[in-house]
């Protein structure tokens, strides 16, 4: 572990910093590694400059994870951005985007699962990951009903829920997979298995278009 130089910062860089830190530690060791010492000397800071940004070390965790869940969100969200392509592949782009990096990723895969352990016990962190997961499905539920809105189809907003829930769960498992053992899936098999489950599920043809 390197300690960072002391340097002058605004409140909310040197927020973003100790974020990063708590992350970084984390990543490294779980969250039994990630004491308010550790993230201090990574951060270049000390202990009492911790307590100035966040008052205890939970609000220091909740931040990070939400940090978490709020840039995998983005990656989803960027999908055709700034660019004119079909709802069609836009969907298409959205399962790729979750599919492959910087989405499938093992760093992130390591923080997700030590701050989902916590979601049962802590309900700060349950109510982060409910509202990540909501607007999650929402965005799902978007690329759906605007990829059937260009086919002529119409579906009824329980039914975009239902299609997205499950797209939802096919996506999480295939990207725990390819995040904890991605060596297992040769040729793109991985990312070829969630367009084909997409299609089933959707109904909607995602080719490269």
């Amino acid at each position: 572990m390197s300690r960072k130089p002391f340097r002058r910062a605004g409140d909310a860089e040197r927020r973003a910093d100790l974020i990063e830190a708590m992350l970084d530690c984390i990543a490294e060791g779980g969250l039994q590694h990630a004491t308010v010492r550790e993230v201090a000397e990574r951060a270049g800071v000390s202990g009492g400059l911790i307590r100035h940004y966040f008052e205890t070390k939970e609000q220091l965790l909740h931040a990070a994870y939400q940090q978490t869940m709020g840039e995998m969100l983005a990656i989803g969200e960027a999908v055709g951005d700034g660019t004119e392509i079909t709802a069609q592949r836009r969907l298409r782009d959205f399962v790729v985007a979750c599919l492959t990096p910087p989405m499938i990723d093992a760093r992130r895969l390591s923080l997700w699962a030590a701050f989902v352990a916590m979601a049962r016990i802590d309900p700060a962190m349950g109510a982060i990951h409910r509202e990540n997961y909501l607007a999650y499905r929402a965005l799902i539920e978007r690329l759906l009903a605007e990829a059937y809105a260009e086919t002529g189809e119409r579906q009824t907003a329980a039914e975009l829920t239902r299609r997205a829930i499950e797209i939802n769960a096919v996506l999480d498992g295939l990207w725990l997979e390819g995040s904890l053992a991605g060596d297992l899936f040769e040729n793109d098999e991985l990312l070829k298995a969630g367009l084909h489950a997409v299609e089933t599920l959707a109904g909607v043809r995602l080719a490269e278009v």
